[in-house]
């Protein structure tokens, strides 16, 4: 099994979604020993955003008219693709910045949205092709925006990456929460033992 580990936390060591990831990584290992672990981290070596550069790819231009830049642009999708396409489960690290996810993520995420590679469109509309992965989402927040409508209208991080994950055809989506962080510092050990304990009952329903 493959296993592509995606971090995105700008806050290293202190960072809540870095140490939720490896903690869902070792669990998928435990569980078998025969995974394959990939590890990028977009904060230590970020996505350049997307630029007229990058959309070559997209539009399907003669690989012969490519500029440098276009031919590097072009290197950097098809190296981010191929890890995801190659990969049967996915786990990400997406803490909670400014409402959203790190823009490092979301560099990432514009890489994978390619048509005829992630999705496609047919005559019904558009239809994913990365449907057959399992990706684990480590949501980590200072708040609390599960639990009221206002909160949920404010957070674009889960709604996004579901989405966006749901457009290239991913059903089997795992959220892992540790929410409040901010709120009570005292209470940061109890919420990351209680988002522990939810990777611990994901695993077990899969397995079951």
């Amino acid at each position: 099994m493959k296993l592509l580990h995606i971090d995105s936390s700008i806050t290293g060591t202190n960072s809540v979604s870095r140490a939720l990831t490896q903690f869902v990584v070792d669990q998928l290992r435990q569980q078998n020993d025969q995974v394959q672990v990939e590890h990028v981290d977009l904060a230590l070596n970020p996505p350049p955003h997307f630029s007229a550069d990058s959309l070559g790819m997209r539009l399907g231009l003669d690989p012969a008219t490519l500029t440098d830049r276009q031919r590097a642009e072009n290197a950097i999708t098809e190296q981010y693709l191929e890890q995801f396409l190659a990969s049967d489960v996915v786990v990400i690290g997406a803490p909670f910045y400014n409402f959203t996810i790190p823009s490092q993520l979301k560099a990432w995420m514009d890489r994978l949205a390619q048509a005829g590679r992630t999705f496609r469109y047919t005559s019904n509309g558009p239809e994913g092709l990365a449907g057959d992965k399992t990706v684990y989402l480590v949501l980590s927040r200072g708040g609390i925006y599960s639990e009221s409508e206002q909160g949920q209208a404010m957070e674009h991080q889960e709604s996004y990456l579901r989405v966006m994950f749901g457009f290239m055809g991913v059903t089997d989506l795992r959220i892992v929460y540790a929410e409040g962080l901010g709120k009570a510092p005292e209470l940061r050990d109890q919420i990351i033992d209680n988002a522990k304990a939810s990777v611990s009952a994901l695993l077990e329903k899969s397995v079951a």
